[in-house]
């Protein structure tokens, strides 16, 4: 991990790809707009990137210009090392590096501190002089500053700009609110806009009209502003003009830019309010900083460049070209910090906990900066899965807009380009979290397990645990008045795994597994027995073509309720059951369900589900189990039934249908021209992307 997080902090050295301004038609531009709710009157005036300049520039009239328009022009690779980050950075090897202006490290000597305050002072002053007024781009800075902060910090002018961009982002300056509120909020709405096109009771009036169904409401105080309530674009006219499902579209857009800049409002109080605060720093160990932060300051220089590239696109235009290109330009340059992150959030739990446990002092100091009001009630943890529900949100996000481009533009090839770069990240992400995970369990059982005869290597890189638990195994004949005695039933433990299942029985003393017998996956076959009396209705017959003497064999099990039975099944003999329900799930009127409550697997045949998420029902229990597969993604797994609600309108369950159609056939175009240009024969993606069910 240590040397990933290097090699990360390695790249930003790098010159990245520049996102170019898409030429738009002349409408009023934001340089003017002294009542958009997100930013403030903006600097300048760009007339689009026709205008930009093509000769050289000396350094201080580069310095002069937007961020955007900086960005245009040749640079020191240094340039986007953001300065704002600077201060308490985390490097690999844990050592605490003292720099920048922002806040004071309580690891800073006086010194240190003193200048400190010159320099941010000198930023102040700077970042005054490089302000623009009256929409005139040639209001000269003050030069004098820039060269006394260039003797402090030895920074070129390039990067006093991109700096003083960084940590001037109007979108920031005016969104109150946290991305944890947004995220709860906005997941909310999309409910309320179900349960209202359902017929049901929603918590508002709701909105009738057909395009306002197909927007997150956003109106309530935890809600960001929406693009038609802008004053600009209410005096501009463009409402009048658009149709419907450009506005709609502009929605979409106008919702990707304001959620970044409210998850970079957390992530900043993430970093002023716990990462920086005295009260934590000095209660830790370097190593300890360094297992809960991780590389949370390369997350948020990621967010700091790519907020910039969508606020500039903003300036540009009220009515916005696109975002979905500067979201794939940044996913191919800049987001590969999510996957170090993300990856190491396992022990970034685990050392949290112990923390907490062992360090009294942190324990109480923490309690106190979690009851602060500025955090509005949220806990030190939410902010730091803040990274993972992002990038997995941002996907979402584009997929939104993929859904209401236009077919065959060039909107919906940067959205198709844009979404797989972000499911391919996310796939990383989850890859490499369950290797991870996997790993550690395998070694966990493999201690445990005593082999009674024939020794079966249990650890694999291409071996993780599909399902463990006690059933009981059924012997005897099967007789009512037999059946009824207790000595019939003898307890057995099962270990299932991707490709092996080993039977074993618990030992006295609980801590160890003896092997009874084995069998590879494929060789399995179930028979349920629930049509053979209501004794036998949590009971099923397991068969081992050939276990590990060579041999047939059969088990009748019983499991304590009939959701557990249907699971044991699935898992034991998933292409038997399963291999037929993924095409059922592709009719118009298959049953879909809404999840209302999140809900944490608790065992590894479970699905993890938000709220808001839609799922196909491939199968269902008396008593209280649904297995499901999501839609967006195809994760499958089961979830309890009092998390979800019945999509009752067969006019959503359609749409939602036809949607996930459109972006399956939209990438799947898309592979098939990049295989047809190469000269190969394009892979046919399957429909869908089960997890638990792999063989």
């Amino acid at each position: 991990m240590m040397a990933m997080t290097a090699m990360f902090r390695m790249k930003w050295g790098h010159k990245p790809q520049v996102v170019q301004a898409k030429p738009q038609a002349p409408v009023p531009h934001l340089g003017n707009i002294c009542h958009f709710k997100i930013s403030e009157p903006l600097p300048f005036s760009p007339s689009g990137p026709s205008s930009s300049p093509k000769q050289a520039m000396d350094p201080a009239s580069y310095n002069r210009l937007s961020p955007s328009a900086a960005n245009r022009f040749p640079h020191s690779p240094r340039m986007h090392h953001s300065p704002s980050r600077s201060g308490i950075s985390l490097p690999s090897n844990g050592i605490t590096v003292l720099g920048g202006v922002r806040s004071r490290s309580p690891l800073a000597t006086p010194g240190d501190w003193s200048r400190r305050q010159e320099m941010e002072e000198l930023s102040e002053r700077t970042t005054s002089a490089c302000t623009m007024q009256d929409n005139d781009i040639h209001t000269t800075a003050d030069p004098d500053n820039i060269k006394l902060r260039l003797v402090r910090n030895g920074d070129s002018p390039q990067k006093m700009a991109v700096e003083n961009s960084c940590r001037n982002l109007n979108i920031v300056k005016r969104v109150d609110v946290l991305y944890q509120e947004y995220r709860d909020t906005s997941k909310q709405q999309e409910i309320e806009q179900r349960r209202q096109r359902d017929g049901l009771p929603t918590a508002g009036s709701g909105v009738t009209a057909a395009p306002a169904l197909q927007l997150q409401l956003r109106n309530s105080m935890h809600s960001l502003s929406l693009w038609q309530n802008l004053e600009a674009v209410k005096d501009s006219g463009l409402l009048k003009t658009l149709e419907p499902k450009e506005i709609i579209l502009q929605e979409a857009m106008f919702e990707l830019v304001t959620s970044e800049a409210s998850y970079y409002k957390s992530l900043e109080l993430l970093e002023t309010h716990f990462l920086r605060n005295p009260l934590l720093v000095n209660t830790l160990s370097q190593s300890d900083m360094h297992f809960l932060f991780s590389n949370i300051e390369d997350i948020m220089k990621a967010s700091e460049r790519f907020l910039m590239d969508l606020e500039h696109r903003i300036e540009e235009s009220i009515l916005i070209s696109d975002v979905c290109d500067i979201v794939q330009t940044h996913a191919v340059n800049h987001f590969q910090v999510f996957i170090s992150y993300v990856i190491n959030q396992a022990y970034q739990e685990k050392n949290y906990r112990r923390i907490l446990q062992e360090n009294a002092l942190f324990r109480e100091n923490m309690s106190m900066l979690e009851n602060q009001p500025k955090v509005k009630g949220l806990s030190f943890t939410s902010f730091l899965i803040l990274p993972f529900q992002r990038i997995t949100r941002l996907k979402l996000l584009v997929q939104n807009i993929l859904k209401k481009v236009e077919e065959n533009s060039e909107r919906e090839k940067t959205a198709i380009s844009a979404h797989q770069e972000l499911e391919r990240i996310v796939k990383e992400c989850n890859e490499g979290v369950r290797k991870m995970s996997r790993t550690e369990e395998l070694i966990s059982i493999e201690k445990t397990l005593e082999f009674k005869s024939k020794s079966v290597p249990v650890i694999s890189h291409s071996r993780w645990l599909l399902k463990k638990g006690e059933v009981q195994q059924m012997s005897g004949p099967k007789s009512t008045r037999t059946m009824r005695s207790r000595k019939l039933y003898h307890p057995i433990y099962l270990f299932l795994f991707n490709n092996l299942l080993l039977i074993t029985k618990r030992s006295s003393s609980g801590e160890k597994f003896q092997v009874l017998d084995s069998c590879s996956r494929s060789m399995l076959r179930t028979e349920d027995l629930e049509d053979q009396g209501q004794m036998l209705a949590c009971a099923f017959v397991l068969k081992l073509l050939e276990n590990q003497e060579d041999r047939e064999v059969s088990y009748m099990l019983k499991t304590e309720s009939i959701s557990d039975k249907l699971r044991w099944i699935y898992a034991l003999t998933p292409n038997r059951r399963t291999r037929f329900l993924s095409t059922s799930t592709s009719q118009p009127d298959s049953a879909q369900v809404q999840c209302i409550q999140s809900y944490s697997s608790q065992e590894p045949d479970e699905l993890s589900v938000e709220m808001a998420d839609v799922l196909h029902i491939l199968e269902c229990t008396d008593d209280g189990w649904m297995l499901g597969e999501r839609l967006h993604d195809g994760e499958r797994g089961w979830f309890p039934t009092r998390v979800v609600e019945k999509i009752m309108s067969a006019e959503v369950r359609a749409q939602n249908l036809k949607e996930c159609q459109r972006i399956q056939q939209a990438q799947e175009g898309a592979q098939g021209a990049r295989a047809a240009s190469r000269g190969r024969r394009p892979a046919k993606s399957p429909q869908y992307t089960p997890t638990w069910t792999d063989l």
